[in-house]
């Protein structure tokens, strides 16, 4: 329960508006209900008696109400549309905020597509539900009753038609709700779906268009797609049946009231304009019911909704600061202790097994090792952003567990795997380093990373717009801003993740140079499948199948290892093209 109550909690500053919206519909309610009473007092005093001073006092009086339960309807309206549009806005914000907290395992729970689904269908499914709620779930039952009330002061035998037939529509329309619910659970999975089509052909849509894949991709969305519209399509055929059956029940109940009002009119134990309140107060009583109904459908519709929004709110980050974090990072001496990593608690085989390595301040390290090695996962856990299974890992002489996240991430600097570019500026996409820093440190940081070659060329230099994920520039030159953002930080640690696969040869000799040349005490980490890219470094370590296969500088390794000799060779020998993969 509390699960679904937290999406709620997210009204915040407008619960207040959240529950004035009810009120304002409690009054325009009682102006509805007054208004039969006073219809049917001028049918049979001011008609009856032909008195038109009854019936213009009245008819006034029944004026002012209206206009009364109008003002009542559109404040309603207004604060029903303020807190919903409010609550909405607070959910996206709590699940984004969440969303940054998050470690890559914890992300890893959620796909993309299902948390780019979250923020907006399911969202915008709350808030239509809420305020249809605010609108209809104190409106439609006090209507009802209040109408009923009325009805049965008004004459009982006549009132107890309504009565026998809301019960009948109330099991039938329960029973319709029940069989319906399990279609609406199902599809927002759906949703999640289609997202992930739609989201993989517009991101690759290069790839796409390469591999004259554009049917294939337009088969599967229509599949995703399609699958929506069954689910959809069961749903709402069984909903149909609920307006069908609604009228119906109205037009026998005014039939039957018809009929019975008439016998008894002509008695004289009923007069005309009772009847035709009683009629009013028919219609109003049905009407409420299929509101009723509605909020039902709604709420069914939302439910899972609810449920996976409060998913993404309740996720709490599995890397948490401790109680009194060290906020100083003395070097970048960094230490791996009897270490075993698992991306999941449940895994059979840890990625990363018994690990014990030691690497000095300011030295540079080359990482190399076939797909798979786990090459990757050893260096994320130097900054952070995964905790080890067992063992340790520490960063000047300090449990990375030990360290305020910010504080170690800030002098840990990774360029990743997969480079990622922002839309924005180069300037922009360099700031992320260090925002405050100035153009000229920009510009050094730039042609340390040999990227200034390309930025001098272009129009509007580092002022050059950059299209979501750096669409508009090369690999090699993603790379190279990645790299100059890296180097921005000033950081005591500097990884990169095989950031320099798309660069030529020379350019990547020059970066190293400059590596050595203006940070020599930056603690380097270089993971690499060229062997030119390491074979400068102080020492190299070899991963093989998530163990150190050996660790030592270049010559020690060529005399000792075999796997090392054989890649040397085969790469600096007549097969120049040849890698790590195509050897082991």
């Amino acid at each position: 329960m509390s699960e679904l109550l937290s999406p709620l909690a997210q009204l915040k500053e407008f619960k207040k508006t959240a529950i004035v919206s009810p009120l304002w519909m409690i009054g325009e309610v009682i102006c509805e209900m007054i208004i039969p009473i006073l219809m049917g007092k001028i049918v049979d005093e001011g008609i009856g008696n032909k008195d038109m001073g009854y019936i213009a006092s009245t008819g006034i009086l029944m004026l002012g109400i209206a206009l009364l339960g109008l003002f009542c309807g559109c404040m309603g309206g207004l604060t029903r549309s303020k807190a919903s549009a409010g609550l909405s806005r607070n959910l996206r914000k709590a699940m984004h905020d969440n969303i940054q907290t998050f470690s890559f395992a914890n992300i890893d729970k959620f796909s993309t597509s299902g948390l780019v689904t979250r923020l907006t269908t399911d969202v915008s499914n709350i808030q239509n539900a809420f305020m249809m709620v605010l609108s209809m779930a104190v409106r439609a039952p006090m209507s009802m009753i209040v109408a009923m009330i009325l009805a049965f002061y008004l004459n009982a035998r006549i009132a107890s038609i309504y009565l026998i037939a809301v019960i009948i529509l109330s099991i039938i329309m329960g029973t319709l709700m029940i069989t319906t619910t399990r279609y609406f659970k199902k599809v927002f999975e759906r949703y999640d779906q289609l997202n992930e089509s739609v989201q993989e052909n517009v991101s690759a849509i290069r790839v796409v268009k390469a591999y004259v894949r554009e049917d294939y991709e337009n088969n599967k969305f229509k599949k995703a797609a399609g699958n929506i519209y069954e689910m959809f399509l069961k749903a709402e055929m069984r909903l149909a049946c609920i307006g069908p059956v609604m009228t119906t029940t109205i037009n026998v109940c005014i039939l039957l009231i018809s009929w019975i009002g008439a016998h008894m009119i002509v008695s004289g134990s009923l007069t005309t304009g009772q009847l035709m309140s009683l009629l009013a107060y028919c219609m109003n009583i049905l009407m409420s019911l299929m509101m009723v109904s509605m909020i039902f459908v709604m709420l069914t519709m939302s439910e899972a909704s609810v449920r996976r929004i409060a998913e993404v709110i309740n996720e709490k980050s599995l890397l948490t600061n401790p109680e009194n974090p060290v906020m100083d990072v003395k070097d970048g001496a960094i230490e791996f202790k009897n270490v075993d990593f698992a991306y999941k608690k449940e895994a059979k085989e840890p990625v990363l097994k018994n690990i014990n390595l030691s690497i000095k301040s300011g030295e540079s390290v080359g990482i190399i090792g076939a797909t798979g090695s786990a090459k990757s996962s050893l260096v994320n856990l130097i900054s952070r952003l995964y905790d080890v299974t067992s063992g340790s890992v520490t960063v000047g002489g300090v449990d990375v567990r030990d360290y305020d996240i910010e504080t170690l991430r800030n002098q840990v600097s990774v360029v990743l795997q997969k480079n990622e570019l922002f839309s924005g500026t180069i300037l922009d996409n360099l700031r992320w380093g260090d925002p405050n820093a100035t153009q000229e440190e920009c510009i050094r940081a730039c042609q340390m990373a040999c990227a200034d070659e390309f930025i001098e060329r272009m129009p509007e230099r580092y002022n050059t717009h950059i299209e979501q994920g750096g669409s508009n520039v090369s690999g090699g030159q993603k790379q190279r801003i990645c790299i100059a953002r890296a180097l921005l930080k000033k950081p005591k640690i500097l990884i990169l993740d095989d950031s320099t696969s798309a660069v030529d040869t020379a350019t990547d000799a020059k970066i190293r140079k400059a590596f050595n040349d203006e940070i020599p005490n930056t603690t380097k980490l270089i993971i690499a499948q060229r062997i030119s890219s390491v074979e400068n470094c102080d020492r190299i370590i070899i991963m093989d199948n998530g163990q150190i296969n050996d660790f030592g500088t270049p010559n020690e390794l060529l005399e000792r290892n075999e796997i090392y000799r054989e890649i040397y060779e085969s790469q600096t020998g007549s097969s120049a093209d040849a890698d790590f993969d195509e050897k082991n």
